[in-house]
């Protein structure tokens, strides 16, 4: 149930949070009264936010909430019941708008305890103090819902009850990706817990004497778990590996520092070349990566970037207690890498070097902007993600110097890269402000509606903890990028609920007051992107991906124009079937966005058709912009998504998805 309590710790009125967005700046919004480990965006009006069971100060039914929704337009936030345990969870969209979360940890209490009732392994069943079941093999569904529905109804609610929806196997920092028929493939993870995915020595590098779990499956299930052979070549450092779906099927994969192409029909593994500089990207070592937008200029081809993380030799990582090194000396990496898993050229695959970071980061986090910049935030600039009471250099809690953080340094100030940009010229913090936020271990950043970047979490320690260094964190912040210096904002018109994979095109139309100036010139420089935030925890956004939609135009001689858009390119593969935001971005300022649903909305080989021709853009000399001011999205506000609940339930017995 929802607590009747809505929360509101800063309360700014309207007419101040527009005051504040200043171009660069940060601003605190509100408490989430859960800490953001996790968030996704649910529709135009809401963000869901998870944590991992502890004990906040915030109660539900009795117990310490990990669950909330935050309303994007009054900055509050409202709890919501979660029963299993989501520590350290995955997620990804599912077909039809909703979203799903995969795995955790073992019910635990206070101090982050074994709970109250163990299971046979010897892991926690449930807590009677936090009252949290164990969440190793959950699968948790949520349908956003917006203020207009009944918010405590069940259909709002998340689906969260293991006994009749589960994993086959136990996952903690599992990858998930999805597949372009919408199914979510969910690939390795721990067991239970511990820093890195190892023992030392490391003798059985497949199942660490149980502790690993190298396999893969399904969701829906597509059948029984299979062992992937990657998960033993990157034994150790192979926790959320970095996964990301090619327009051919096959999937990137990067852990450690290997890389592969796998094929998810036949697990089949190419071997890709080892990240240079031997720089490990995943957690723990938690490098910033995206895969850089696709355009017609590009022909869809993916380019995935790579920065930061740390080069920190084998030996300092240590194993599941904890690490050798005291880590928060040990400064993180600045290089960035690319590589084009598909070159349609016919080459080889390889790894290029980039501009540098203007910074070291662990833990930054890649925010892919409307007009195709990538934003970085957070992160530190020494040490690793996670949380310990000692080190292999540190044998004593007392002696640890920032709590139980392993990183230090908090990197405040964000930076923007541009790979659009010649080499050498790509990044630039230049008018960008500051946090005074630390923003390590369990932070989170997600792209709103309003093109914006909500920021929060942060929590490097076991359980609540207010007064250590770097302490738990509840306040959001939002972060305005350089396009908020605009004085006139787009505004566009007759956008569909739904994309098809190819089609026939639609129009939008740009009214003269959604710019300045030449329309001819506006027109010229329009895009019409889709942009998918994606499900975001320990500095990843799973499922992130920004897709332009070929165009053309016409000017016509009341200074509107008329955009004549394509549907999503015929290969679902290139932009799986889910939510996204459709955003018109003119001279580099974007819209407000407006939620579509690409696809049939279901689970299943998506429907394709070869993509229709465009008419030719036309100009109109005499057309002018009328803008002034800022403005707002006339566009539809409405969430297309559909109830997930009752029809998961009705089709276990035919799509087999019972663990």
């Amino acid at each position: 149930m929802f607590s009747p309590v809505a929360w509101l710790a800063f309360g700014l009125a309207a007419s101040q949070l527009a005051s504040a967005q200043q171009a660069g700046s940060f601003t605190q919004v509100g408490n989430t009264q859960v800490s953001a480990m996790m968030m996704f965006l649910g529709n135009e009006e809401k963000v869901y936010i998870l944590d991992k069971t502890e004990g906040n100060a915030a109660q539900i039914d009795g117990h310490p909430a990990w669950g909330a929704v935050w309303d994007i337009n009054t900055h509050s936030a409202q709890l919501m019941e979660v029963l299993t345990n989501t520590f350290c969870a995955s997620g990804m969209h599912l077909p039809n708008g909703s979203y799903a979360t995969f795995g955790g940890n073992g019910a635990i209490g206070p101090g982050g305890n074994i709970g109250s009732v163990v299971n046979s392994a010897g892991s926690g069943a449930y807590d009677a103090t936090y009252q949290d079941y164990d969440g190793t093999k959950s699968i948790r569904i949520l349908n956003p819902c917006t203020s207009s529905d009944n918010l405590a109804s069940a259909q709002c609610q998340w689906f969260d009850n293991a006994t009749v929806l589960s994993m086959q196997k136990q996952r903690w920092y599992s990858a998930a990706e999805a597949l372009g028929d919408g199914t979510v493939v969910l690939i390795g993870g721990f067991v239970n817990g511990g820093y890195i995915n190892r023992n030392t020595p490391n003798t059985d590098p497949e199942y660490e004497g149980g502790a690993a779990e190298p396999t893969y499956e399904f969701y829906p299930s597509r059948g029984t778990a299979t062992v992937m052979q990657f998960m033993i070549t990157t034994s150790g450092l192979n926790s959320y590996a970095h996964t990301y779906l090619m327009p051919s099927g096959n999937m990137l994969i990067q852990a450690n520092i290997s890389t592969i192409l796998w094929n998810p029909d036949t697990n089949t593994e190419t071997a890709l070349p080892n990240m240079p500089g031997s720089v490990a990207r995943v957690y723990p070592a938690s490098g910033a990566v995206a895969m850089l937008p696709l355009t017609p200029a590009n022909n869809y081809t993916p380019t995935v970037l790579f920065c930061g993380g740390t080069d920190m030799p084998d030996e300092y990582w240590g194993n599941y207690s904890y690490p050798n090194y005291n880590t928060w000396t040990y400064p993180t990496s600045t290089d960035c890498q690319r590589i084009t898993p598909e070159p349609t050229d016919g080459s080889d695959p390889v790894y290029v070097q980039d501009d540098d970071m203007l910074e070291g980061r662990t833990m930054g986090q890649f925010i892919i902007l409307p007009d195709g910049t990538l934003l970085v935030v957070n992160g530190g600039a020494n040490g690793t993600a996670g949380y310990a009471q000692a080190t292999g250099q540190t044998p004593s809690f007392s002696l640890m110097p920032y709590g139980e953080s392993l990183a230090a340094g908090p990197v405040g100030t964000p930076a923007i890269y541009n790979p659009n940009m010649p080499a050498g010229s790509r990044w630039s913090n230049a008018g960008l402000g500051t946090t005074n936020i630390a923003r390590l271990y369990h932070s989170s950043a997600l792209l709103m509606p309003d093109a914006s970047v909500m920021i929060a979490g942060s929590n490097p320690n076991i359980d609540v903890n207010l007064t250590t260094v770097y302490p738990t964190t509840y306040t959001a912040e939002i972060f305005y990028p350089p396009y908020f210096s605009a004085s006139v904002r787009p505004t566009f018109s007759g956008v569909p609920q739904t994309l098809s994979y190819g089609g026939s095109y639609f129009d939008l139309t740009v009214p003269a007051s959604a710019y300045t100036g030449s329309a001819n010139a506006a027109a010229a420089n329009t895009t019409v992107v889709l942009s998918r935030g994606g499900f975001t925890t320990h500095a990843m956004n799973m499922g992130q991906r920004h897709l332009q939609l070929n165009s053309t135009y016409a000017v016509n001689s009341d200074g509107s124009i008329t955009l004549h858009v394509s549907q999503v390119p015929p290969n679902p593969n290139i932009l799986t079937p889910g939510p996204a935001l459709m955003f018109v971005v003119i001279n580099g300022i974007p819209s407000n966005g407006t939620m579509v649903i690409i696809g049939n909305g279901q689970v299943g080989t998506q429907p394709t058709q070869d993509a229709s021709v465009l008419p030719a853009s036309s100009q109109n000399s005499n057309a002018q912009g009328s803008g002034s001011g800022n403005t707002t999205n006339s566009a539809s506000g409405n969430s297309h998504t559909g109830t997930i609940i009752g029809a998961v339930i009705g089709a276990i017995a035919v799509i087999g998805i019972l663990g």
